[in-house]
């Protein structure tokens, strides 16, 4: 691709749109960047001004497109964004951040996509690799944007990039070495309105692999024929068991992953005492660990790489035990209802293997609602939850939909909510955050909701005279 000469657009000043104007600016091009939000003024806006970028600020809803030879858009701007439209209607090629870092990128790409989880199998497919000496970096909605990692003097040997559903709306030639698709759940629909437009965009990853590359679907999944003849299709289950012959198959179970190459041939890696021995995790990692032996790692190396992955903040994250016996577990990453059933299944998994007696989960939950229905959690809460404390505006409307399966009690705040919780627990009880919801009607975002968690944890245990113990100690 050459850009040299032309005059290129970038739709927004966020991470993706910065990165966007750097690489245009270097490769040659005369870069405006428009953005419909008051000016502002950072290191990195007056990094790019210096060297000839310009910014137009306080945009309204016409753009100047006869001047514009390409534009390039943040995953901000939807579909019906008057911008966007506009670009349609003149003709105009419009494409993603991502597409553009694609058409730069000089190395190879490992690519993953999903509703949930997506961060995790990134950081673990990123961390392995460098652990095993071969140069890798988190890349796309996790890490740095893949525009940035075009302009690295001294760049890695693959991009690993968490892809979503926003980016994919103006991607079409990206071509990675692996990709996997981990799980299809209902979100952004107040985005893509449709689960049918949801699932293509994510099924569109695939559509320009080329042959001798390998693409990982979960089971049942149809690919509605995204992926090209040629590439190596592999499915991955809660189960060793090969359902689809000449396919590959990675397979979790508990303490292993077993795999088997679309020739029958058997490997297995050990998964015991590592984050990712659950069935939750375990089965989205039987895809990363398929991907890493495709590349050429040994076992050894792949079982180094989960025995010593550290997950993120906010994710699962075991924040510590109190003297009394309560342990604290941080998912407040957890924003929809999908994900919150899934937390408690990983608890409850671990509780199963420690075999504990009766229902051993006190959940937090609760927050601005993504979905209609909360109704989907009822048997999970009644199987598994000994009480519900509820935050956040959707609070009552939780309350009414699952007090009949399980006692719950609207607290409004995070503060009371703990505090309430701290008090009524028993030893060998997880007081899990896990909200099913977004924060945004009190928080931020989902880290400060996390933060805050952990701040008042610590500050109702510690006055009680409690120590707390923290991870590792």
């Amino acid at each position: 691709m050459t850009v040299t000469g032309k005059r290129v657009y970038v739709l927004g000043t966020g991470v993706s749109g910065e990165a966007a104007a750097a690489l245009l600016n270097r490769e040659g091009a005369n870069v405006t960047v428009f953005d419909q939000g008051s000016e502002k003024t950072t290191e990195s806006i007056r990094e790019l001004r210096d060297k000839g970028v310009e910014f137009r600020f306080g945009t309204g809803d016409e753009l100047p497109l006869a001047e514009a030879d390409l534009v390039v858009t943040s995953p901000a701007f939807p579909l019906e964004h008057p911008w966007i439209t506009a670009c349609a209607k003149e003709g105009k090629e419009l494409i993603s951040e991502l597409e553009l870092g694609v058409r730069f990128w000089k190395g190879a790409s490992l690519a993953v996509t999903g509703s949930k989880g997506k961060t995790s199998i990134v950081k673990f497919l990123s961390d392995t690799l460098n652990a095993a000496g071969i140069s890798a970096s988190p890349a796309g909605n996790y890490g740095i944007p893949l525009c940035t990692l075009c302009l690295a003097e001294k760049p890695v040997q693959y991009a690993v990039v968490e892809v979503s559903s926003f980016q994919m709306e103006h991607t079409n030639t990206f071509a990675p070495e692996a990709a996997i698709l981990l799980n299809v759940q209902a979100d952004h629909l107040n985005r893509h309105h449709t689960m049918e437009a949801y699932r293509d965009l994510k099924l569109r990853m695939f559509s320009a692999m080329r042959p001798g590359a390998i693409a990982l679907l979960p089971e049942g999944l149809s690919d509605g024929g995204a992926i090209p003849q040629g590439v190596e299709t592999w499915r991955f289950a809660s189960s060793a068991e090969v359902h689809v012959p000449g396919e590959g198959h990675a397979g979790y179970e508990t303490g292993r992953i077993v795999l088997c190459d679309p020739s029958g041939n058997r490997r297995e890696v050990s998964t015991a005492g590592s984050w990712f021995d659950n069935p939750v995790f375990g089965v989205s990692a039987s895809a990363a660990v398929a991907v890493l032996a495709h590349l050429g790692l040994t076992d050894a190396q792949i079982a180094h790489g989960l025995e010593s992955f550290q997950p993120l903040p906010h994710r699962m994250q075991w924040i510590g035990r109190s003297e009394t016996g309560v342990d604290f577990v941080d998912d407040s990453k957890a924003t929809s209802l999908t994900a919150m059933m899934a937390a408690i299944r990983m608890v409850s998994a671990k509780k199963e293997a420690q075999k504990s007696g009766g229902k051993q989960i006190i959940l937090i939950a609760g927050g601005q609602l993504k979905e209609p229905d909360v109704n989907c959690a009822k048997e999970m809460l009644e199987n598994f939850v000994k009480k519900v404390y509820l935050i956040g505006c959707c609070a009552k409307q939780m309350e009414d939909a699952w007090s009949s399966v399980v006692p719950c009690e609207d607290c409004g705040c995070m503060e009371k909510a703990v505090e309430k919780a701290v008090a009524e627990a028993s030893a060998g009880d997880t007081i899990l955050l896990s909200p099913g919801t977004a924060s945004f009607d009190q928080f931020t975002g989902y880290r400060e909701r996390g933060e805050r968690f952990v701040k008042v944890v610590r500050a109702v245990t510690h006055p009680a005279g409690v120590s707390f113990l923290k991870d590792g100690e």
